[in-house]
């Protein structure tokens, strides 16, 4: 039997996106930029793709091999985490960029509960540009958990639908939890932003997108013209809504579920009509190309950008630093990719199903 592979159009672009709006609030636009939103795209898409692979996988051979997952998952997660970890910590303690790093912070960042290590400690101590571990963390948490989870109710023939229900309500438990934290015990901005079991349901929504109505394994139940014309429009209304309400209690609680309910219809919408609108631009080959180098660069771009402002920033401006540093760090990526990612992706060929 072939090994199940298969590309998704344009979800390399919506990494291009969900990069670059991080990218630019870590540049300097934090105050105009949602930079968080890109990590909730990022976090959906993760749970959309790998539950898709997941059901692909269970549809072939009536089970998910939990090993190969997990070695699959290592092999494409671990070695630029960790090449970049031990780059940016050492030229930290080299001297090479201002800062510190405290054995601590990096023991969390490599053992990945670096997210709880800032709840409890704060950002302190970790290499310049490295605290974005913080997501790579709950993915991991979450990815040591769903399988067997999603194993358990296939294997109990529990319909796409009732998945569905399960995962969604799963969502409203956890958004319950962060309204308790919030309300009930004034917790944090950290604790609900970055902790894994405030933020499981961001990962969540894509997954419940994976297992019904799934716009590349399911035939449509809804017109496409309801589609363009009603659901995309009422999402991007709600996204809007998400970055427009400031108040404190809303963006820690409801916010990243609205923001959840809102890109399906994205999701759904830029899979099923590539060339359609807007939706082109996702799949030229330019962006969908970033979006490929889209995991190196998220480790990498802010390494860059702290090494750089020192030197660039008085000088020329913030601008000029920030061009610089999207190009240094693009380079990086692709060295990254070709050296790294790429070899460590003929491995996971082995495991694959």
């Amino acid at each position: 039997m072939s090994k199940i592979s298969f590309h998704i159009p344009s979800l390399d672009g919506l990494r291009t996106f969900s990069f670059g709006v991080v990218f630019a609030a870590h540049a300097g636009l934090y105050y105009v930029v949602p930079g968080g939103f890109g990590v909730t795209v990022f976090f959906f898409l993760s749970g959309f793709l790998i539950t898709t692979l997941l059901r692909m996988e269970f549809d072939k051979s009536s089970t998910v091999s939990l090993r190969k997952f997990y070695v699959r998952r290592a092999l494409r997660i671990l070695p630029p985490f960790y090449l970049i970890l031990f780059v940016a910590s050492g030229l930290t303690m080299l001297g090479a960029i201002d800062g510190r790093v405290a054995p601590q912070a990096f023991l969390a960042q490599a053992l990945h509960y670096a997210n709880y290590r800032i709840v409890t400690h704060g950002y302190g101590g970790f290499a310049p540009g490295t605290a974005v571990y913080w997501s790579l963390a709950v993915e991991e948490h979450f990815y040591l958990l769903f399988p067997l989870l999603y194993l358990s109710l296939r294997k109990r023939n529990v319909s796409g639908g009732k998945q569905a229900l399960i995962l969604a309500g799963l969502c409203a438990l956890i958004l319950g939890w962060r309204c308790v934290l919030v309300y009930g015990l004034r917790s944090s901005v950290d604790r609900t932003y970055i902790a894994s079991d405030t933020r499981f349901d961001s990962i969540l929504f894509g997954c419940t997108l994976a297992v019904f109505g799934n716009p590349m394994l399911d035939a449509p139940r809804i017109a496409d013209g309801i589609w363009k014309r009603a659901l995309l429009p009422l999402g991007l209304i709600a996204l809007l809504a998400s970055f427009l309400i400031r108040n404190g209690e809303f963006r820690e609680t409801l916010r990243y579920s609205l923001q959840g309910v809102a890109l399906i219809p994205v999701f759904v919408c830029a899979m099923r009509f590539p060339n359609w609108g807007l939706m082109k631009a996702l799949n030229y080959r330019p962006i969908a190309f970033v979006g490929v180098l889209s995991y190196s660069l998220y480790l990498i771009h802010q390494v860059v950008l702290f090494a750089l402002a020192p030197f660039l920033e008085p000088r020329f401006g913030a601008v000029f630093a920030a061009a610089v540093g999207l190009t240094i760090s693009l380079l990086l990526a692709w060295l990254v990719h070709l050296c790294v990612e790429r070899p460590f992706a003929r491995m996971r060929k082995r495991f694959s199903v």
